[in-house]
């Protein structure tokens, strides 16, 4: 056995990955970041749906149960991309790739964790909110995981899992679905598309790498990766626009959204016309800046216009209480945690 000299000895002991805690290796193997914003927007939605606001048994249900699938999706995600993650720089140090926990134990922990999730939302919140979290699971982890690597249209289709969760807030709330539902499926569907051509330039040759079919991997000049980021997020203008129209919300929160909107468009447009990292990095911290901000002033101005309407009521019929004011929502991360 030959001996190495201190000097070549040392720049290994300097590179050694430090020593994760139990807690740390298991929320990045649940994406704690990304099931946070889950839940966020799943809190926004029952909120839109419900007359006594936030809390009670049936929220606190749905937000176990779409907590509970989205950890489980995350552990099955990881577990069927471990290879492909051991090959790129930004996915490495995840729990598989880098050995912190076993395959075959995410992949129980993973399937354990999602029937628990839809049996407390079919049984404890309602069958249909079940029936989108089965929905919810099936495309994020058996359409859009495998079609990574198949076609650049997996981001598309990987937006309507995306989409889902406040619209399962609403569907918890509500027993059913409704324009209201379907207006912040729309916005959480056209936010995920610039956030993510962003991501995905900064991170074009990882992806490379890892064999995935993203649009900037196959896009060398960007032109369709900056045609695809402004589309999407002047739609995503638009549409942020309708819970105005469905009475949901008011003129305060079209005038920032309209605000909002035209500032998104702007780090999309100039991200369009450079196409470099500092700009796509622009565009992703003004979607995660933007995110956070609409859905904190749609449910301001939706508790004011909901609760000026019942006062209004409340005058002619004492019996009818005002809607609670929301609980506020908690920023979003800033590190790109994609899916």
């Amino acid at each position: 056995m030959s001996l190495k000299a201190p000097s070549e000895i040392v720049p290994a002991i300097a590179l050694a990955p430090a020593v994760r805690s139990w807690g740390t290796v298991w929320a990045d193997l649940f994406k704690a970041r990304l099931t946070s914003l889950v839940l966020i927007t799943t809190a926004v939605g029952f909120h839109f749906g419900s007359v006594d606001g936030l809390g009670g048994p049936l929220f606190w249900h749905a937000m176990l149960g779409t907590g509970l699938l989205a950890a489980g999706a995350s552990a099955l995600n990881q577990y069927w991309e471990r290879d492909a993650d051991a090959r790129m720089q930004r996915t490495a140090s995840r729990p598989l790739p880098s050995g912190e926990i076993e395959p075959g134990t995410a992949l129980a922990v993973g399937v354990a964790l999602s029937i628990a999730g839809m049996l407390d939302l079919t049984f404890l919140v309602n069958p249909l909110t079940g029936l989108l979290g089965m929905l919810t699971l099936a495309s994020y982890v058996f359409v859009y995981t495998p079609l990574k690597r198949v076609t650049t249209l997996n981001t598309l289709i990987g937006a309507i899992p995306g989409a889902l969760p406040p619209l399962m807030g609403w569907t918890a709330a509500t027993g059913g679905l409704g324009a209201g539902g379907w207006a912040l499926f729309t916005l959480l569907f056209f936010w995920q598309l610039p956030h993510f051509m962003a991501i995905a330039w900064i991170y074009r040759e990882d992806y490379a790498r890892g064999g995935f079919r993203m649009l900037p991997v196959i896009d060398p000049t960007g032109s369709r990766t900056g045609t695809t980021a402004v589309r999407h997020t002047l739609a995503l203008l638009a549409f942020s626009l309708s819970p105005v129209a469905l009475g949901l919300a008011g003129r305060w929160y079209a005038a920032c959204a309209l605000i909002l909107g035209l500032a998104f468009l702007g780090c999309a447009v100039a991200f369009a016309a450079r196409l470099s990292r500092e700009s796509a990095r622009r565009l992703f911290f003004a979607s995660i800046i933007y995110l956070p901000l609409i859905l904190g002033v749609l449910v301001a101005d939706k508790t004011r216009v909901g609760s000026s309407r019942n006062q209004g009521i409340s005058s002619a019929a004492p019996s009818v209480s005002a809607v609670p004011i929301a609980e506020s929502l908690s920023p979003l991360p800033v590190r790109p945690d994609h899916p």
